[in-house]
């Protein structure tokens, strides 16, 4: 073999194994594999990588550096040139001398770069290149590994553009094309901004029994037992709780003795009215004092019967912890619980008043449940409340209730999820930002 053969042979041995660096390395090991390793197969004085960023393109690296200045004079008069000679859009390898410069870059080219300097595109234009300088002309067979390599280095490159961001991605277009584009994703989100969409929001919710039985305390006093538990399921005329009766038992003891009193007096007065004028004209005062104390007999009587309160009918008794009832003194008329209908439920929605929205009746409702928020509930809105009221966590929310669809089964009272409200059609600029648009009213005072 002789020796210019083996010498080609050893560019294309070189060849192969510099295109399997290039495709394995990182991005930084790529930029410093095109400038310094190609010099193993064409050799070279210097070499720059020309990267294509948006409007106007920059160096990337140096053959020999380790970092770039952009604001050093060198780079600053690169891309002079580079801006003179197109270099965004030129797609094939060519050389450049001092002529193809007007007077005034040409004059500074002695002091920068060698006479000979070859533009070598990476694939598409829109990418970048490399610019090699050196002294002796550029011979066929340089641009004819150049024009292989570069396919490889191109390929490369595309490959960590591919998994970089959306803004590295496009700064790699070109200025004419960045402005389309650019114009282009504009107009589209204008366009977008006036697409109707159903105007929607989410509130904390609570499956509810539905027409109840209110259950309240016939009478002021003290609860003494609890005879349901939570959730229990009850009959018709069972005992609920009942209160204490010792105050009530003490005054009827009272009412009892005052109207054996009056009887006596009663009695005494009319023995005494047959010779006693006297005696004859109390009778009635008597008489009338005698029935107001059977009549606070038997009012008392009539309470005492009241304290054992029980279930008007069939169903679950709703209420909290019983032990924080027992000793609890109670109004006339306090509610204690509820007998509710297992099978009768409804949605109970607490929206906040910054969340408000136009709700009418029929809007569907969609309810997810803390338990299995992957299978949501559908529902129709049938109650909204037009004042808000404070809550437990003193936040002023609108009362907003709810049916189950026919095709829904029964939910256990008491189970909490989030609810999904549907209100009238707006576009979706104003579905985005109708909250930002209220604070900023808010702020300004419009």
């Amino acid at each position: 073999m002789s020796e210019p053969q083996a010498r080609q042979l050893l560019r294309m041995t070189l060849l192969v194994q510099l295109e399997g660096r290039a495709r394995n390395a990182s991005l930084d090991e790529l930029m410093f594999v095109m400038v310094n390793e190609t010099h193993a197969i064409v050799p070279y004085r210097q070499a720059l990588l020309w990267r294509n960023n948006g409007r106007q393109g920059k160096v990337a690296a140096v053959s020999g550096l380790s970092s770039t200045d952009p604001h050093s004079p060198f780079l600053a008069w690169i891309g002079r040139i580079a801006a003179h000679w197109h270099l965004g859009t030129m797609n094939e390898i060519r050389a450049f001398q001092p002529s193809d410069l007007p007077e005034a870059l040409a004059q500074e080219w002695s002091e920068w770069l060698p006479p000979q300097v070859l533009w070598v595109p990476l694939g598409d234009p829109s990418l970048g290149g490399l610019l090699l300088a050196r002294e002796e002309p550029w011979a066929t067979s340089d641009t004819q590994l150049l024009d292989i390599l570069r396919d490889c280095y191109g390929h490369a490159w595309m490959a960590h553009l591919s998994r970089r961001g959306l803004g590295e991605r496009l700064a790699q277009v070109g200025p004419t094309r960045y402005r389309v584009l650019a114009g282009g994703a504009a107009l589209l989100i204008m366009c977008a901004g006036f697409i109707p969409v159903r105007q929607s929001v989410l509130a904390p919710a609570e499956i509810i029994p539905r027409d109840p039985a209110v259950i309240r305390a016939p009478l002021e006093g003290v609860i003494e037992t609890v005879a349901v538990r939570p959730n229990e399921a009850i009959l018709e005329g069972q005992v609920l709780f009942t209160l204490d009766p010792r105050r009530l038992e003490n005054q009827l003891e009272i009412a009892r003795r005052a109207r054996e009193v009056a009887e006596a007096e009663l009695r005494q007065a009319r023995q005494l009215s047959v010779a006693d004028q006297k005696a004859r004209a109390s009778l009635p005062v008597l008489q009338g004092k005698l029935d107001q104390q059977a009549a606070e007999a038997a009012y008392l009587t009539d309470q005492l019967s009241r304290i054992v309160v029980k279930s008007p009918k069939d169903g679950l008794a709703v209420f909290d912890d019983p032990n924080e009832w027992l000793g609890r003194p109670v109004a006339i008329g306090e509610r204690v619980m509820q007998v509710a209908d297992p099978k009768k439920v409804e949605i109970e929605v607490r929206l906040p008043v910054a969340d408000a929205i136009d709700l009418d009746a029929g809007a569907p409702v969609r309810l997810f449940l803390n338990s299995d928020p992957e299978n949501p509930r559908d529902g129709t809105l049938t109650f909204a409340s037009y004042r808000a009221q404070r809550g437990a966590d003193n936040l002023l929310t609108f009362r907003i209730k709810a049916q189950l669809s026919e095709n829904e089964s029964p939910l256990r009272i008491g189970l909490k999820g989030t609810a999904k409200l549907y209100g009238e059609q707006v576009t979706l600029a104003y579905y985005l930002f109708r909250r930002p648009i209220a604070a900023a009213r808010q702020w300004l005072g419009l």
